[in-house]
């Protein structure tokens, strides 16, 4: 039997970008796959868009619909589910290249612990900014292309999940554990997986300030130089609330 990938989609509000995601799963070249939505209970039209594609795909599509604890929160649920060898996570305002899937059996070395990871496209308003890859060997520098990711699933099994503990850079503290254990290795292909909407939440500063949580825990920034960047990260928030309060003040002072 030929090896099988699970999708993962985690999804809220996303009546707009969630039926594209939707479609370059459905496209594959390779069709070996489940595709499993994790809704979390959205109030807009974005169930009943998933229902229609759970009609004409029964035996492909799994959904869950309800309230969650974040979107690792909604991921874990997914993972929990799926039965694949591979498992891939493409959230709801991205979506894969249509050659995905072959792209990362190309490289796949079969064995129990590995981690996939290629190019990433990155869009703003449908346009593309850039196209990149970070080497996993710079891993506690930066971030790899989570995006792009394909995990065995006996890693997750064996090795655990998404932790909660970092709402915004969950995937982050998980690929830091990963590379510390020498039991899984990661391969990279050179070949763009994914195309990723540059406005999603770890761009924010809280997901800056979870990432620099994870790098003093690892030990990868000294504990003054976690204080001093915590601490500008705390000023600019204040500065920034401060600079809304006052605009909302100048606009009702000039309905007066």
């Amino acid at each position: 039997m030929s090896l099988k990938f699970s999708i993962i989609t985690v999804c809220y509000n996303s009546e707009k970008t969630i039926e594209r995601t939707i479609l370059s799963v459905l496209a594959q070249t390779y069709q070996n796959f489940e595709y499993i939505i994790v809704d979390g209970a959205s109030t807009d039209g974005t169930i009943d868009i998933i229902k229609g594609y759970k009609d004409k795909y029964p035996c492909k599509i799994k959904i869950i619909s309800e309230k969650d604890d974040g979107i690792y929160d909604a991921m874990n649920k997914g993972i929990k589910l799926a039965t694949g060898d591979l498992i891939g996570i493409v959230n709801s305002d991205d979506y894969y290249e249509q050659d995905a899937l072959d792209n990362v059996l190309q490289v796949y070395d079969e064995k129990k612990y590995e981690i996939i990871y290629g190019m990433l496209r990155t869009l703003k308003n449908d346009k593309e900014v850039s196209i990149y890859i970070k080497n996993h060997q710079w891993i506690e520098e930066d971030m790899i292309t989570h995006p792009t990711c394909f995990v065995t699933r006996a890693v997750y099994e064996d090795y655990g999940v998404y932790s909660l503990e970092y709402p915004f850079s969950a995937d982050y503290e998980f690929m830091l554990r990963m590379s510390r254990n020498h039991q899984v290795t990661f391969q990279p292909v050179y070949k763009i997986i994914s195309n990723f909407s540059l406005d999603g939440a770890s761009a924010s500063i809280y997901g800056y300030i979870d990432t620099l949580k994870l790098k003093h825990l690892y030990g990868l920034i000294s504990s003054r130089s976690f204080f001093l960047k915590i601490t500008r990260c705390k000023l600019l928030v204040i500065y920034k609330i401060l600079k809304s309060r006052l605009a909302w003040l100048r606009t009702l002072r000039g309905k007066y």
